[in-house]
């Protein structure tokens, strides 16, 4: 059962597909593994066995129309789904039980994917920490003393301990990517538009998107092409549906190598294991250039089109957790200069990069400045020496690439010495969601981290 559930979700449609296992067999498969190790993990905090149960007979009964045909999936408790509790990690929303899906739910069930349940996520997925008041903290498959990241931790640990082969994310400043790195998975935080998300308060809100999240990058496109494609409801959705580069390798390619994003802190066995990456490319006959950027701009843009977001979406709600009430306060003292600032900063670096991305094809870089840390920490206030002044700071590296519009990959890079996992982040020019993924399929073929398994 438990190499079943490691199979690729790929493999396990082609299965269905064709008759040679049952949707049934491969939820059963699922239902024991997250019984086995799910008490340790906390990974899904929602779990509908007999409503999955239902939707698999279901699938077995009738022919397989989707790509995803009685594949298992689970949800982030961010993401709004009909008649499953949805907390948002909020002791506010304990017990809120929506009554439609959100998007990518949606498309996700359109596509035969059987719903198992919902991932743990801090409130309203405020850090890259998983922990919350409402079930506490996600450890981590590889060590469950260390954090699995966040704020898609929940999704990324059950990735990793084999109880779900995808799982969707959501990624504003890394939310997505660093879990991805922290547990030996793959995500993508696509260009904005690419998987549309209808809002009734912040339509326009570019930097927050949903994403897809695998155990290998053949899985993320699988799933990407599923839940991409043009939603009326979303102002910047992305009119042309996803198409898969029908290139392969990365021969040829102009490959960026920065090790620190322009001098940003990098612990040491993060630094140690990304700075392996630019060999794997050059030996798989790309042309790698260190170069050295400055992304400095994004953090101000960054920080106030945050805080204005926070303080639109939760400033009227009482009795939040601190991280979000820190996050509302500072919204709350964002004024038009303020935006104004960070709409000239952002629109600028925008421009550069696209200067950049004349020159390259994509960027490599290390996905989080840290390995994991220990579960019990609330966040990480030192790097390499460098004192941080907040909770947001450790994860610079992945929130400055959030500011410029592009897609963004994490993808398994190695591990620090004591068996703690690692990603490289590769980043491509805006729309450019399939040579990212390209690109990263590459790395994972060339590598193979992703197929070690956590010691569970």
């Amino acid at each position: 059962m438990s190499e079943l559930c490691y199979l690729t979700a790929a493999e396990m449609a082609r299965l269905v597909r064709t008759r040679q296992i049952s949707a049934v067999e491969l939820l059963e498969a699922h239902l024991d593994r997250i019984e086995q190790v799910n008490p340790r993990v906390n990974a899904i905090v929602t779990l509908v066995a007999e409503r999955a149960l239902d939707a698999a007979k279901a699938a077995d009964a009738r022919e397989p129309e989707g790509a995803l045909h009685g594949v298992p999936v689970a949800h982030k408790d961010l993401a709004s789904t009909a008649g499953i509790r949805t907390t948002y990690g909020s002791p506010l929303y304990a017990a809120n039980v929506p009554d439609k899906d959100d998007l990518i739910v949606e498309r996700l069930r359109r596509a035969g994917a059987v719903t198992v349940g919902k991932t743990n996520t801090p409130e309203f997925g405020t850090g890259s920490h998983t922990v919350n008041e409402v079930f506490g903290a996600t450890r981590n498959p590889y060590d469950l003393s260390r954090s699995a990241g966040g704020s898609s931790g929940g999704a990324a640990a059950a990735l990793a301990a084999g109880m779900v082969p995808l799982a969707d994310g959501s990624d504003m400043g890394g939310s997505l990517r660093n879990p991805a790195s922290f547990c030996n998975v793959a995500g993508l935080r696509p260009t904005p538009g690419r998987v549309p998300a209808p809002s009734e308060i912040a339509a326009w809100y570019t930097l927050s998107v949903p994403g897809p999240m695998a155990r290998t990058v053949e899985d993320l496109t699988l799933m990407l092409e599923a839940v991409a494609g043009f939603d009326p409801r979303s102002p910047y959705s992305i009119t042309e549906g996803f198409r898969r580069d029908p290139e392969q390798g990365v021969a040829g390619l102009r490959v960026a190598w920065s090790p620190d994003l322009g001098g940003l802190p990098v612990d040491p066995e993060t630094a140690a294991v990304t700075a392996t990456a630019p060999g794997v490319f050059e030996r798989l006959g790309a042309r790698v250039e260190q170069v050295d950027l400055d992304l400095s701009d994004a953090d101000d843009a960054f920080r106030v089109y945050r805080a204005w977001f926070y303080a639109l979406s939760f400033g009227e709600l009482d009795g939040l957790g601190p991280n979000t009430a820190w996050n509302v306060e500072r919204g709350r003292h964002v004024t038009g200069a303020d935006l104004a600032r960070a709409e000239r900063l952002r629109s600028g670096l925008y421009q550069r990069m696209a200067g950049f991305f004349d020159t390259y094809d994509v960027l490599i870089a290390p996905v989080s400045q840290v390995p994991p840390f220990p579960v019990e920490q609330p966040h990480v206030s030192e790097i390499n020496g460098v004192r941080l002044p907040d909770y947001l700071s450790w994860m610079r590296s992945a929130y400055w690439i959030s500011v410029l519009h592009a897609p963004a990959a994490s993808v398994p890079a190695g591990f620090t010495p004591s068996g703690l996992p690692v990603g490289v982040q590769i980043v491509g020019r805006p729309f450019a969601d399939a040579t990212v993924l390209r690109v990263a399929h590459a790395f994972e073929q060339a590598t193979r981290h992703g197929e070690r398994r956590p010691p569970l």
